[in-house]
């Protein structure tokens, strides 16, 4: 455990570490934007935010969202790697806040170059962040996770940028790069930490088998991804792009396979892990299908990654991080076990109804927001105070 000086300690335990302030403010942020965009969708609320609501919900999911999950998980994952104290106080307020400004810069009277400023700065913030310590201690094992913070904040600029030109296709392609970005970080992360927390989670503490072979392709391959909607590749389906999304769906499908253990569908912060990862599959299965000339709608593979994947491994890995940096037992109540089964539902109403019924979108809507409000009715007061082990963080 990293000791460090009580009088070093920030007085309110919410600017302590990291994940603190982003997974709070991250969910908070995602249940208030869906709900707009639910609004807009049904004709009952009419925002009108700058380039229009659908550059504003295709950004902010991602680039607001997501991207505060994965500052906050990082920011705290960082300290446990390098052994060096995490971001906390008033540095770590003041990029909460660059953060919160850049979610409400699109409806305030902000220039256009302005905004773009403000957006665009926090995620190369967090890439230097990040890079202190593992520089510092030279963690060449690390060094890809903040190329793909970098390159996820190059996507958002291409984003913004497009914003700025009213350019639709830039916007859509910086978006797209962005979201399969992230899902490499997925495949990084979750390569780390699922097969750990499985075994640990089933009282096993032989350490995992190392398969580095697996995990580089992995990564090769998900980076690839990302680069040709880069280069305006994957605009139109081409058999080339098929077979990189289709291998990429078997080694997921291997690593699954190889993660797995009896017992893991008894242990909520278990199996919400290994489904969300499940999607990541399904996802990269329906782009091979509809590069092929399978399938008609991308949409559907897109949703199964941002819902089901995406926000799915957010809500799993939320619940538990914030547990064990908090000193807690890593046990979560029947009611955050009920969020992890609404995020699945809400992923399955999206991909499956959504396209024959507008009930399915309905459905996705309520699932994905009660998923949201349990989390945080549980977890609101354990991320607002004090570890209860005594320790920092």
């Amino acid at each position: 455990m990293l000791a460090q000086p009580i009088a070093s300690r920030p007085r309110q335990a919410l600017w302590a570490l990291g994940f603190r302030p982003f997974f709070l403010g991250g969910s908070l942020f995602a249940l208030v934007a869906l709900l707009l965009w639910s609004g807009v969708l049904l004709g009952v609320l009419a925002p009108t935010p700058p380039g229009g609501m659908l550059a504003w919900h295709r950004h902010e999911m991602l680039y607001g969202f997501a991207a505060a999950i994965v500052a906050g998980f990082l920011l705290t994952a960082v300290q446990n790697w390098s052994g060096i104290a995490g971001l906390s106080g008033r540095p770590l307020a003041g990029l909460f806040l660059l953060w919160l400004l850049g979610r409400a810069s699109w409806f305030l009277p902000l220039p256009g170059w302005l905004l773009v400023l403000v957006q665009g700065s926090f995620l190369p913030l967090v890439a230097l962040a990040l890079a202190q310590p593992i520089v510092r201690r030279r963690l060449r094992n690390n060094y890809p996770i903040v190329g793909l913070v970098l390159l996820l904040a190059a996507c958002q600029w291409l984003t913004l940028v497009g914003w700025l030109r009213q350019d639709e296709l830039w916007q859509r392609r910086g978006v797209f790069a962005g979201l399969w970005l992230v899902a490499a970080m997925m495949t990084v992360i979750g390569g780390r930490v699922i097969p750990f927390f499985t075994r640990r989670g089933l009282g096993d503490m032989t350490p995992a088998p190392a398969r580095p072979w697996l995990d580089r392709l992995c990564l090769a391959l998900s980076v690839a991804v990302p680069l040709t909607f880069v280069a305006g590749l994957g605009d139109t389906p081409r058999l080339p792009l098929a077979a990189l999304f289709a291998a990429l769906a078997v080694l997921h499908a291997v690593r699954l396979a190889h993660w797995h253990a009896r017992g893991i569908w008894r242990v909520p912060l278990l199996w919400s892990l290994h489904l969300a990862y499940a999607w990541l599959l399904l996802a990269c299965l329906g782009m091979a299908l509809w590069h092929a000339g399978l399938a008609l709608n991308p949409s559907l593979a897109t949703h199964a990654l941002s819902v089901g994947a995406m926000t799915g491994l957010i809500v799993a890995m939320m619940a538990r991080v914030s547990l064990g940096h908090t000193g807690r037992p890593l046990q979560v109540p029947a009611l955050i076990a009920w969020a992890f089964a609404l995020m699945q539902l809400a992923a399955l109403a999206r991909v499956l109804l959504a396209p024959f019924t507008p009930l399915g979108l309905s459905l996705s809507v309520l699932g994905w927001s009660l998923a949201l409000l349990l989390f945080l009715w549980h977890y609101l007061p354990i991320l607002l105070r004090p570890r209860i082990d005594g320790m920092p963080g």
